[in-house]
């Protein structure tokens, strides 16, 4: 039933996955082994984290994500089998590997400018194709990178997360930022927050309605933070800086009025990054506030590959932070992990799965 080299002792059987089933459903459950494709290798999965993406997408019944599907697009793990097709393209069985979010076309225009991230015909784990919240899963061989030797899984499984910090920091340091504000202290605002103080030497500081998450950020190297409950966010940060605002704001929360704010709190010149989903539309907003004062506003989206090794680099060099604060599950755990996420009480900041 698997393809080729390593699959034969694979075949007809079964493997355990986090099964999204239903729209508010999920099970630990049995499924049919991957079928390998020409390209692909079977990867056994050894870590994989819970995204927020993923979360939305069930607590909003994204069509994005349907169900019946297996989620999960942060992962590494070991080769187990290669298509025959591929006998000689660089990867082994044993090899273990890191693998990125989402599987490029290598032919789109997208592609062959150096955007691969941004592929009109990309294929996301969990999403356009099965995912990793599974024992086994499969990959696309351009998809992959090296896992270090020494890291620890629920390390590893983090590189396209904070990945997405690396690029990020990629798409505003000709801006020469000195002063980075993140609205969200979940894992992309935590990973991106270390991603600039590393890469960049910046001052940071971060917001967040939860106390918890912003002791986290403090811990991390946050200079200030704020508790918008508490304060008038951008007003706060002004007066932190004689009125000016920040270099650069990053929403890791990406509600309407978060997206207002991250262009609020930037000085003028200076940038706001959107990456976080929550919604999609905002009210009223002033466009003024983007032209006269020449501010930026980036989307984002992805990690590159590069993005992905760099952030394996800094992992590695122990110059970020990934083992305090997140917190591991077996699978058979799955479908508490997710819905404590869902929740996110006090230090529920993110879930890993080992299967």
């Amino acid at each position: 039933m698997v393809g080729d080299s390593g699959a034969g002792a694979l075949s007809n059987k079964v493997m355990k996955c986090l099964l999204y089933p239903a729209w508010d459903e999920l099970e630990v459950a049995e499924q049919p082994m991957p079928v390998l494709a020409e390209g692909e290798a079977l990867v056994k999965v050894a870590a994989v984290g819970i995204c927020g993406s993923e979360l939305e997408a069930f607590r909003h019944h994204s069509p994005r994500r349907t169900p019946p599907l297996i989620m999960g697009h942060e992962f590494c793990g070991e080769i187990v089998a290669l298509h025959p097709g591929v006998a000689g393209a660089g990867w082994r069985v044993g090899d273990r590997v890191v693998c990125n979010a989402l599987v490029p076309c290598g032919q789109c225009v997208r592609c062959k400018r150096g955007d691969p991230h941004l592929c009109a015909q990309r294929q996301i784990f969990g999403m356009h194709r099965p995912g990793a919240f599974a024992e086994y899963v499969n990959v696309p061989l351009r998809a992959l990178i090296a896992w270090p030797a020494g890291m620890p899984a629920e390390h590893a499984a983090l590189a396209e997360p904070l990945g997405n910090g690396v690029h990020m920091v990629n798409l505003v340091s000709h801006l020469r930022p000195r002063t980075v504000l993140v609205i969200g202290a979940g894992p992309i605002g935590l990973l991106a927050q270390q991603a600039f103080q590393t890469l960049l030497g910046v001052t940071t500081y971060a917001a967040d309605l939860s106390a918890e998450r912003l002791a986290v950020a403090r811990r991390l190297g946050a200079a200030q933070v704020f508790n918008p409950r508490d304060v008038d966010l951008v007003q706060a940060v002004r007066d932190l800086t004689d009125g000016e605002g920040v270099d650069v704001v990053i929403d890791a929360v990406g509600t309407g009025l978060t997206k207002k704010q991250a262009v609020q709190a930037a000085r003028p010149g200076g940038a706001a990054v959107w990456i976080g989903l929550h919604e999609n539309t905002i009210a009223a907003f002033d466009t003024y506030d983007v032209t006269l004062p020449e501010k930026r506003v980036f989307g984002t989206y992805a990690a590159k590959l590069e993005d992905m090794q760099t952030a394996l680099e800094l992992m590695a060099a122990g110059k970020v932070d990934v083992s305090s604060w997140p917190e591991v599950f077996p699978l058979e755990r799955g479908v508490e992990a997710f819905r404590r996420m869902l929740v996110a009480h006090g230090g529920d900041i993110k879930a890993i799965i080992k299967p």
